[in-house]
């Protein structure tokens, strides 16, 4: 697994957050959280340190009031136990506050967990399966004229076939495949050097989510980028650098939702 998809130690996102990390790790951590959903969680214990440092701040740095600087040994006693009172209501506030950000944080993860288990492992699966296939990379192609309205028809949505040309693909066919809850489909595109991305929708997804682009990754390298539109869900995949599959990935989405 690469440094860029490997969970996040939470202790390195606390630390990150109270800056107490060394300056290495720190930049490390920094430059794999982009397009983590833990960035958010990073981001909400920095704003939870600085509302808790306003609030106590102030009163830790005021001096003794003279009054209680005269007490005897007894009015000490009474000031230590209030400031141990104090100090364990803040010790609390902590522990809730820690505990609401780590829920926050889990939700988070376990979210993004099922949308890997939704849509980057199917995708991915199929499309290892189907690439390495010479013969019979698709079940009907792209000539044959009712593809898309067949594949619209099983899925319950109309679906689009983009233009991938300008990327040097073109779209070769399409297939069904099966889910865990009904169908999904495939749409596979070739470019001159033999190279093959694939175009994985499925419009069974529970949860109503929405998502941005999200990046995953399986672990024989293939490169999914994914978004989820309530039920929908669209993947493409390929074998290439991050960088250009994203600039596909844009143009498929950009047709697609335009």
């Amino acid at each position: 697994m690469s440094e860029e998809r490997r969970p996040i130690p939470p202790d390195d996102l606390h630390g990150l957050a109270d800056g107490q990390l060394d300056p290495r790790r720190a930049a490390e951590v920094e430059a794999v959280l982009a397009d983590r959903p833990e960035a958010r969680c990073v981001a909400d214990y920095r704003r939870l340190n600085t509302g808790l440092h306003a609030l106590y701040d102030p009163v830790l740095a005021e001096p003794v009031p003279e009054r209680l600087a005269r007490r005897r040994a007894s009015g000490w006693r009474r000031a230590g136990w209030l400031r141990m009172t104090i100090q364990s209501a803040a010790a609390l506030l902590l522990l809730l506050v820690g505990a609401a950000g780590g829920w926050y944080a889990r939700d988070s993860m376990v979210a993004t967990r099922q949308e890997q288990v939704a849509m980057v492992r199917p995708a991915a699966r199929a499309h290892n399966i189907y690439v390495a296939e010479r013969r019979h990379p698709v079940e009907v192609r792209a000539e044959e004229e009712h593809l898309v309205r067949w594949l619209s028809n099983r899925l319950r949505m109309p679906l689009k076939t983009p233009d991938l040309q300008s990327a040097g693909f073109k779209l070769m066919g399409g297939r069904l495949l099966p889910t865990e809850r009904g169908v999904a489909c495939q749409f596979m595109y070739e470019d001159a050097q033999g190279r093959r991305l694939t175009l994985y929708i499925r419009n069974d997804l529970p949860g109503n989510r929405e998502t941005a682009f999200q990046f995953g990754q399986d672990e024989g390298g293939v490169a999914v980028f994914y978004w989820i539109d309530g039920s929908k869900g669209y993947a493409i995949s390929g074998q290439m650098p991050r960088e250009d599959l994203l600039g596909i990935a844009r143009k498929v989405y950009d047709q697609l939702e335009g």
